[in-house]
């Protein structure tokens, strides 16, 4: 018989249980929900977080590097601020509190909050596995989220932004999101901190991709400067249906973006988009899986990173191709400037191919400004620090153009502008 001695819970895992104890009460749902929910939370009392020994956190100690968690904070007081694309419809989650206004025509959005108190199954908060701690954390703790259908009679002239602030405290939400047959779409999932007090916030967001749809979902974090971001969204495409999928994170002192994707019907395609801004001594994971599941299926996926001072990255990027998913064309790439010699990135791509009728590929790369390109600007005289600067733009702006829609495109170099400009490059 093994006996496994308790471990000891460092003040973060500690801090957790003790919040979770004291919002037992506050937590919607039935008994059955508030089981499960101490069920997810269970590993944490009994193993802890997740540390280098689980393979899928292996670059991201969250046992060592989530060293404390804020007390909930109901003083707390976010405010909806401007969309990042003039005439956006904003969807606001203040404080991990959901507001179901501002939704155009044709689009269906309702509190997940609510879903819960009504009767929402155990099983919706998905108890998944060990590995998956932003689910269990999430399911754990969420009080509301917004579940939004996008129709077919949508009017969607413009995008839909959904806006998750957070002042101080902790906020955990959850965004069922469907977009059914058909439909051209772009959303803006939006994670913005409006206080410099500390924050712990945790997002899962579900999105399925109907039949012949075409999706632009945009995920936009720019957290504060002490603020931790456990964020996963999980995605299914329908048979023809289009993903653009583009990821920037430019804020927050420990970051975990996970992506997990699957295609389901033949004729699909994924285009992932991502750029990681990092410095000081921050420490940003962008995790992602992609299963190809049927034939006649396509994904590309392109990652930009740039590190300063002692900031620390990390790319994991695994696409499975099953045997019966014949004439897959699937491509990875992860590029990096490293512009420290105290910064770090690992980069972990993987392909798992089980059929033989395949185009599959994947690389990575890490480099410096380009000596060259940086000769050239100031020969013609343009000062050190403003043709580093060009330099670095034009890195991540060439995938960001990728997108066809101009005040997309220029609400995202906005985001990168202002990122660079505060870190003085």
């Amino acid at each position: 018989m093994n006996v496994h001695a308790p471990i000891t819970l460092t003040v973060a895992e500690q801090a957790l249980l003790n919040a979770f104890d004291a919002a037992a009460g506050e937590l919607p749902g039935d008994a059955a929900v508030i089981s499960a929910r101490d069920r997810l939370l269970h590993a944490v009392r009994v193993e802890g977080l997740p540390t280098r020994r689980v393979e899928a956190w292996h670059y991201t100690d969250l046992r060592a590097l989530l060293r404390s968690v804020p007390a909930a904070d109901p003083a707390a007081s976010a405010k909806v601020v401007a969309p990042l694309v003039e005439g956006a419809h904003v969807l606001s989650i203040l404080d991990g509190k959901a507001s179901t206004k501002g939704a155009p025509k044709g689009v269906s959005v309702a509190s997940y909050g609510a879903a819960l108190t009504a009767g929402t199954s155990a099983a919706d908060l998905a108890e998944r596995g060990a590995d998956d701690a932003i689910g269990r954390l999430n399911g754990a703790f969420v009080k509301d989220g917004l579940a939004i259908t996008v129709g077919s009679d949508a009017d969607l002239s413009s995008p839909i932004e959904i806006q998750v602030a957070q002042s101080r405290g902790q906020s955990h939400v959850r965004l069922p999101v469907t977009v059914e047959e058909g439909v051209t779409a772009t959303l803006i999932e939006r994670h913005i901190s409006t206080d410099d007090a500390p924050s712990l916030v945790t997002a899962v967001t579900d999105l399925t991709v109907g039949k012949g749809a075409d999706v632009t979902y945009v995920i936009v974090q720019q957290q504060g400067e002490t603020d931790s971001h456990l964020g996963q969204i999980r995605f299914t495409i329908g048979q023809e249906a289009k993903l653009t999928l583009f990821v920037i994170n430019a804020g927050g002192k420990l970051v975990r973006q996970e992506i997990h994707g699957v295609v389901t019907g033949e004729g699909s395609n994924l285009t992932l988009r991502a750029v990681n801004l990092m410095g000081g001594e921050t420490h940003t994971d962008v995790t992602f899986t992609m299963g190809h599941d049927v034939p006649n299926t396509t994904s590309t996926e392109i990652i930009r990173n740039v590190l300063f001072d002692r900031a620390r990255g990390v790319f994991q990027g695994q696409i499975r191709v099953a045997p019966d998913a014949q004439k897959t064309d699937a491509k990875m790439a992860c590029n990096t400037l490293l512009l420290s010699d105290d910064a770090d990135l690992s980069a972990k791509p993987e392909l798992e191919i089980f059929a033989d009728d395949v185009q599959c590929g994947h690389g990575a790369t890490v480099a410096d400004i380009d000596p060259t390109q940086f000769y050239y600007l100031q020969a013609r005289g343009i000062p050190a620090p403003k043709a580093r600067a060009l330099l670095i733009k034009a890195f991540v702006a060439e995938i960001v153009e990728e997108l066809d829609d101009e005040p997309l495109v220029e609400a995202l170099e906005s985001v990168i502008e202002a990122w660079l400009d505060k870190h003085s490059i």
